[in-house]
């Protein structure tokens, strides 16, 4: 099969189009042919060996991707060949207490497909059958794609970690990133009132459509006084963050008494600077998050299906341009996800 192979670490030049043989179904697992595979940060950080920096190479990418079942191992009970569906990422083991009472994103065994193990910049791929999910009726393959890591992660950070409500100042850091895209709709879904970040006026521009309900420019240096000013001098009540040390500071300065932060990344550095007294004498909750557990794809799915989420795509290019889309992703050239279609 041909598929997008990183055969080292550093810049998107080590993503190159090779042949490789294709994998074969086990039990309980389903091989199917790649209609398309979103890019995230993740891929980012692998490719540079930030993440995962022991992972043998070459390795091939992509945590995202819906397509068509194209053959089923033993045991496959759930889907057959020529259904349509979209991949969930988080791959656990099944068995341990974790899983069974529905956190298997903190599994001991918890993987991230194109993280720990082969993804889905190939024309084929192999996944369990517990991680596939019927594609939305009316979605492109490129749209179906756009969907799994960015609202399951939005998802935690969101409704099970911010545990937002009607009434509630949210702030959404780096509107224009999928997760971010993904926590705007969902936060509005859960009666929350949205002040977007962005570096561009296109960006809020887009933001402010997708529903966001205010924006601020996060390259003004005292941007987070906007967000006081916007929210009655008091700051926001809860915050999605993955941007990192450069607008840390910033973040917590521009979090309520009381507040909530969410992060589930850092795409600007891991060490920054964390200003002690705000956090106890303020009384902030800081949550990391990490992805979600698998059964959140299902109402997910079923509310984009209603029409009330929607994924964003940015941008659509063929596989073998994976290299520029990985360039699209690093210099924030995108609003929404950039997508690979798989020929």
């Amino acid at each position: 099969m041909k598929a997008v192979v990183m055969e080292a670490r550093g810049g998107p030049e080590v993503l190159r189009l090779a042949e490789v043989p294709a994998p074969e179904p086990g039990p309980k697992e389903v091989r199917l042919r790649v209609r398309a595979a979103a890019l995230n940060h993740l891929d980012v950080w692998v490719r540079k060996g930030v993440a995962s920096p022991r992972i043998p190479l070459p390795h091939i990418l992509g945590s995202d991707a819906s397509g068509v079942v194209e053959a089923v191992g033993p045991g496959v009970k759930a889907f057959r060949p020529g259904d349509e569906v979209v991949v969930n990422p988080g791959i656990s083991c099944g068995l341990c207490e974790r899983c069974l009472s529905g956190e298997d994103n903190l599994c001991p065994h918890y993987e991230i497909l194109g993280e720990h193990r082969p993804g889905a910049y190939a024309q084929y791929l192999v996944v369990p059958e517990a991680n596939l999910a019927p594609k939305p009726k009316g979605l492109s393959f490129a749209e179906a794609a756009a969907l799994p890591l960015a609202f399951l992660t939005a998802w935690q950070m969101v409704v099970d970690k911010l545990e937002v409500r009607p009434g509630d100042d949210v702030l959404v850091m780096a509107a224009g990133s999928g997760v971010s895209v993904a926590a705007i709709q969902i936060a509005k879904l859960f009666g929350g009132r949205v002040i977007a970040t962005a570096g561009s006026e296109e960006k809020l521009r887009k933001a402010l459509e997708l529903g966001a309900d205010e924006g601020v420019n996060y390259t003004h240096p005292d941007w987070h006084k906007e967000v006081r000013r916007l929210t009655g001098g008091k700051g926001a009540d809860k915050v999605v963050d993955h941007t990192g040390a450069l607008y840390f500071e910033g973040v917590i300065k521009a979090t309520a008494n009381g507040g909530r932060i969410a992060i589930a990344g850092a795409s600007s550095g891991y060490e920054g600077t964390l200003p002690f007294a705000h956090v106890f004498y303020r009384q902030l909750s800081i949550l990391g998050s990490t992805m979600a557990s698998k059964s959140r794809l299902f109402p997910i799915l079923r509310l984009v299906e209603a029409g009330r989420l929607r994924p964003v795509v940015g941008q659509v290019l063929p596989l073998e341009a994976a290299a520029e889309g990985h360039r699209l992703l690093e210099e924030r050239r995108v609003f929404g996800k950039v997508v690979l279609e798989v020929a």
